[in-house]
C-alpha cells in the first residue's frame, strides 16, 4: 500500500480499494466488469431552470462524497471554467482536510464549480449531479466514504438557484427516479474554503490509484456516454490555471 501519492489520506480511502481488490479481484476482471458500485441514472432534465438574464460567470456549490470524483466529473464538462474541491456547510473559518475529516465541523466536501451561462445552465449541472456525479438517496456517505462531511447537499449563491434545486428535486421525486429518497439537502451558502493543493485535479492526476478507477473514473466515463453534448474530452484543471 503506497501512501506516498495522497498524504494524509483517511484509512478507509486505502483500506477500501486494497481489501476490495484482494476479495473480488479474480471475479471482476474475470467478468470484465471493474466499475463503481453507484452505477448512472438516466433522469429528466429540470423542468424549473434559473434564466440567462446574468451573462457573466456564475457558481455552483455541490457536496456528495469525496469532492474527487465530483471536480473530475465537472472538469471534463463543457461550460464549466473552473471546478475546486474545498469545503462548505461548516463554521469553522479556514478549515483543514484533517479537521473536516473529524466529521465534527460541520463541513461537507464541495466542489465549487465556475460556470459560463451560455453555454450550461444550472439546471443541466444538477442533472449531471445526480445522474452521474453521486448518489442522492445515500444519506451522510458515498460508497466506501462515511460520514456527515460526505452528506449530499446543494449551496446554492442566488434564490434562483435555491428554487431551481428545490424545484428539481421535488420534480425527480414524483417521478420515481430514483428507487429510495433523494436525501439531498438544499442548504444557504455561507462560505466555500478551497481545499489543500494536493486534493485539487486528484482524480485525473491520479487515474492508477484503485480508489479513482473504482469509484471516480466510471463517473467521469459515464458523463461521456450519458451526456455527449456536453462533454469536453481535455479537463480544466485547477493546477494549470494562471497565477
Amino acid at each position: 500500500m503506497n501512501n506516498q501519492t495522497k498524504p494524509r489520506t483517511p484509512a478507509r480511502r486505502l483500506l477500501f480499494p486494497a481489501l476490495a481488490a484482494l476479495a473480488i479481484a479474480g471475479l471482476v476482471w474475470q467478468s470484465g466488469a471493474l466499475r463503481a458500485s453507484e452505477p448512472a441514472v438516466n433522469i429528466p432534465a429540470p423542468i424549473v431552470d434559473t434564466t440567462t438574464g446574468d451573462t457573466g460567470p456564475q457558481t455552483a456549490i455541490l457536496a456528495g462524497g469525496c469532492f474527487w470524483g465530483i471536480q473530475g466529473v465537472f472538469a471534463h464538462t463543457t461550460g464549466v471554467t473552473l471546478a475546486v474541491s474545498g469545503y462548505s456547510g461548516g463554521d469553522l473559518k479556514s478549515p483543514s482536510y484533517e479537521a473536516v475529516s473529524t466529521g465534527q465541523t460541520g463541513h461537507a466536501e464541495a466542489v465549487k464549480v465556475t460556470y459560463d451561462p451560455k453555454q450550461i445552465t444550472y439546471g443541466k449541472i444538477l442533472q449531471i449531479f445526480f445522474s452521474v456525479a453521486h448518489n442522492p438517496t445515500q444519506l451522510n456517505y458515498q460508497g466506501p466514504d462515511h460520514g456527515t462531511q460526505y452528506r449530499s447537499a446543494i449551496f446554492p449563491t442566488t434564490s434562483e438557484q435555491a428554487e431551481t434545486a428545490k424545484a428539481y428535486i421535488e420534480q425527480l421525486g414524483k417521478a420515481g427516479a430514483f428507487e429510495d429518497k433523494i436525501v439531498t439537502e438544499v442548504t444557504p451558502f455561507s462560505a466555500f474554503y478551497p481545499a489543500e493543493d494536493y486534493h485539487q485535479d486528484y482524480a485525473t492526476l491520479h487515474t492508477e490509484s484503485m480508489y479513482i478507477r473504482f469509484n471516480d473514473l466510471p463517473k467521469i466515463e459515464n458523463l461521456k456516454v450519458i451526456f455527449p453534448e456536453v462533454w469536453r474530452d481535455k479537463p480544466v484543471l485547477v493546477s494549470v490555471q494562471p497565477s
